[in-house]
């Protein structure tokens, strides 16, 4: 019989069964650009940058997703995912209300809302189908098509065994991911530019999920007001290949 030892938070078999793989391929697949959130149809402002020639190269598109991820969406969105785990694996139903309905008034322009929105129906929806667990469609009954994307993922995260840290350390990554692709296709860049940026950007999303972990809810905010204009001017751009 094998003997289980324990390493950090995961107990692992020595005959190489670990008991965290249930969650690591939750996670895994979650965070995978083939899962049908519609992540790759999203700039987050970034292709009005490009048009400005705000962006016009590799050291430009890592700045840009920096200040996204340090002092614009990030430094919102994730502090709400996790507070959702905190109250998810709590099982505190009102705390976890209280998250999804402050996360559904947090966007400060029409596409970025936009853009964690549906993203956050569509992971709800694929979630509750592949994945059903029964406080996930509880949840999703309770805001039918308001569980923005962070929320939605924070909650389903506690509930299906994956440790916060690692929910938001990843979460934070696959939004840094998404915007360096899109900047492969906008700027444009080659793939291996777009993989040296997803490198250089790893520092940032550590910062990103130190703060996240630290932080109040009713101190959080937004310090990237180019962000916001580069957003609300995309909603008239003449021509475009991203909904935000």
């Amino acid at each position: 019989m094998a003997t289980p030892t324990t390493t950090g938070m995961t107990t692992i078999i020595t005959e190489g069964t670990t008991a965290g793989d249930a969650a690591l391929y939750r996670l895994l697949a979650w965070t995978s650009p083939a899962y049908p959130v519609g992540a790759y149809t999203y700039s987050h402002g970034l292709e009005t940058a490009v048009e400005d020639g705000a962006v016009t190269n590799r050291a430009g598109l890592i700045a840009y997703v920096q200040a996204a991820l340090g002092r614009g969406a990030g430094a919102v969105d994730g502090p709400l995912l996790a507070a959702a785990w905190r109250a998810a694996e709590a099982d505190d139903e009102a705390a976890l209300d209280e998250v999804a309905e402050l996360a559904s008034a947090w966007r400060g322009t029409a596409e970025t809302a936009l853009e964690s929105g549906a993203q956050g129906a569509a992971f709800a929806t694929v979630t509750a189908a592949a994945w059903p667990e029964p406080r996930f469609a509880a949840l999703i009954a309770r805001h039918p098509k308001r569980l923005v994307h962070p929320v939605a993922f924070g909650a389903a995260a506690a509930w299906n065994g994956i440790p916060q840290r690692a929910a938001l350390f990843s979460w934070l990554g696959a939004f840094a991911a998404n915007l360096v692709s899109a900047g492969v296709r906008l700027v444009p860049l080659g793939q291996t530019d777009g993989q040296v940026a997803t490198a250089a950007l790893m520092s940032a999303v550590q910062a990103a999920t130190e703060a996240a972990l630290a932080a109040e809810l009713d101190e959080i905010g937004t310090s990237a007001p180019m962000l916001d204009l580069f957003s609300m001017r995309h909603e008239t751009q003449y021509t475009r290949l991203f909904r935000s």
